[in-house]
């Protein structure tokens, strides 16, 4: 199990970093017409939800720079923003090196309880380190189809 999982967060990475290549940092900051975030704000939100999900939730340091929570959390959006996003360049770079950190910080963990079970918005109950992993999986996958859509929409 613990294999399979680590293998699917490496393909869902590989995935999200291919889909993200050759956006431009002036393209990542454009918001599709009636829309409030674009392709920046969604690779930033994968990178915070999956930080939190792995680390920070279970009592494990993350690396989250700190303006990440006011930029990138569920509800924000960069039409309010008061704060200099990070560059698109590092949240890639930051999205690439998140699932080696994982692998090595979690591995003989996922079986292990939470120290709180998590409910996430959607309903589903989260109680083990592994299940929390498993969760960001269909994250990951939400939040790309909308940068898909995104890259469609802008005619990237």
């Amino acid at each position: 199990m613990e294999s399979l999982i680590f293998n699917q967060l490496a393909f869902a990475r590989k995935n999200t970093l291919r889909i993200l290549e050759g956006v431009t940092e002036s393209d990542a900051t454009r918001i599709p017409e009636n829309f409030r975030n674009h392709i920046l704000w969604h690779a930033g939100h994968i990178y915070l939800v999956q930080e939190r999900f792995a680390f920070m939730l279970h009592g494990f340091d993350g690396q989250l720079p700190e303006s990440f929570m006011a930029l990138f959390a569920a509800g924000t959006t960069p039409l309010t923003w008061t704060e200099t996003p990070p560059s698109m360049s590092e949240v890639i770079e930051g999205l690439g090196q998140q699932k080696q950190r994982i692998q090595l910080a979690l591995a003989d963990k996922l079986a292990d309880k939470a120290p709180s079970p998590y409910t996430t918005s959607s309903g589903f109950r989260l109680e083990t380190i592994g299940e929390f992993l498993n969760f960001t999986l269909y994250h990951e996958g939400m939040h790309i189809s909308t940068i898909k859509h995104y890259k469609m929409l802008l005619s990237l």
